[in-house]
């Protein structure tokens, strides 16, 4: 596999020779450089497709539930994407792109992976997601912005949430595998497969796969971290909305073919538990890992504290109400979600285009998104009485 140390070498070999071949005379946009942003995009989406397929199928052997392995194993697999961006970002001491990546992630796990697997097929939700997950993914979300509020993540902060990462997953993967074995030997099953596939099959495959994966996706990171700061520079727009929108999106496309598809082949458990546990690693996992390794930690621009970071707890506040009522995410909860999605959106890349916005007006966006947990839970509510009606004799 190829050190931080090659990578660079040969990132910037590639990008000073796209430089010269691309760049116009007056510079002001180096077409080599969004290419390889690009190229490094497509590696990303590709090393983490082949790192879960292997992590699944280590979950499977081991012996884990569907929705555990969507919450662990799929979600530490699409979240590599995050942490190989945000972790060399951060030893860049570019914490914009560090911190960006992570909050835009969070968002768009809801409202564009929710929204789409959801269009796709209603998505059920377990009642282990309900009391455990959702709450935690809440919790977590006022921890990072109680942690950012001094404007730095420490670095003991970041060891911190990544010895919580690792206490979680443990518990998560042992809980779940003494579950399984109990309901099988209840059934008069055995307590596991293994006996039925080879050892090649059932760990060699999905380890070479997981070891390849990660190749792939750090040679990827490196060229979406440094392409999306060249980008930033030549159109003068900050490396934080860059990271917020573009490379945001760019990393969460793992969760999104992970979830639509799990939705699609009736694994719905795995489908939400993939986005909500993805948040869950994104902050505990990506935040902990990059502020640990930032020799003075993650540096925390106001914009994403006073208006980014309020978003992101939102919709995930929002979640729970939406999830409770009908234990179930209907397609116009999750038409609502992408609604949302694409009005934050667009409203970055305003604010991009215009320079200084009033801060009155990310104010009213932010007071927007707060309410949304109310909108979800009147929506939900009304189906909900709606369908006891219907039900009555």
């Amino acid at each position: 596999m190829a050190s931080f140390g090659d990578i660079d070498v040969t990132f910037n070999c590639a990008r000073l020779q796209t430089r010269s071949t691309f760049s116009a005379p007056g510079g002001h946009m180096v077409g080599g450089t969004f290419i390889l942003f690009v190229v490094g995009l497509g590696f990303v989406a590709g090393g983490a497709h082949l790192f879960v397929r292997g992590a699944s199928g280590l979950a499977v052997s081991f012996g884990v539930s569907p929705l555990v392995i969507g919450l662990t194993v799929v979600a530490y697999g699409t979240s590599a994407p995050e942490l190989a961006v945000s972790l060399r970002a951060s030893m860049a001491q570019a914490s914009d792109v560090a911190i960006g990546n992570v909050v835009g992630s969070n968002i768009y796990n809801i409202v564009l992976i929710l929204g789409l697997a959801s269009l796709a097929v209603p998505l059920s939700v377990s009642r282990q997601l309900l009391i455990r997950d959702v709450p935690l993914m809440i919790g977590l979300s006022i921890v990072l912005v109680l942690m950012s509020a001094d404007g730095r993540i420490q670095r003991i902060e970041g060891v911190l949430l990544a010895a919580a990462c690792a206490a979680y997953t443990t518990y998560s993967l042992r809980t779940s595998r003494r579950e399984v074995r109990d309901a099988r030997l209840l059934h008069g099953a055995p307590a596991t497969d293994e006996h039925v596939l080879p050892f090649r099959v059932r760990w060699g495959f999905p380890i070479a796969k997981v070891l390849i994966g990660t190749g792939v996706l750090v040679l990827g990171a490196g060229w979406v971290k440094d392409g999306a700061v060249d980008i930033a520079q030549h159109l003068g727009v900050s490396e934080l909305v860059i990271a917020l929108t573009v490379v945001a999106i760019g990393t969460s496309l793992p969760e999104l073919a992970t979830s639509v598809a799990a939705s699609m082949h009736g694994e719905r458990d795995m489908a939400v538990g993939n986005a909500v546990g993805s948040n869950i690693f994104n902050i505990l996992l990506v935040i902990g890992v990059a502020a640990a390794f930032s020799p003075g930690g993650l540096a925390v621009a106001p914009q994403a504290l006073h208006f980014d970071m309020p978003v992101m707890l939102a919709l995930a506040v929002a979640c729970w109400p939406l999830f409770a009522i009908n234990q179930r995410i209907s397609r116009a909860q999750g038409a609502f979600f992408l609604l949302f999605g694409a009005f934050y959106a667009a409203f970055l890349v305003y604010k991009a285009g215009q320079g200084d916005v009033p801060t009155s007006w990310d104010a009213v966006v932010v007071i927007g998104f707060v309410l949304l947990p109310a909108v979800m839970l009147v929506i939900a509510a009304e189906r909900w009485w709606k369908s006891r009606q219907t039900s009555r004799p």
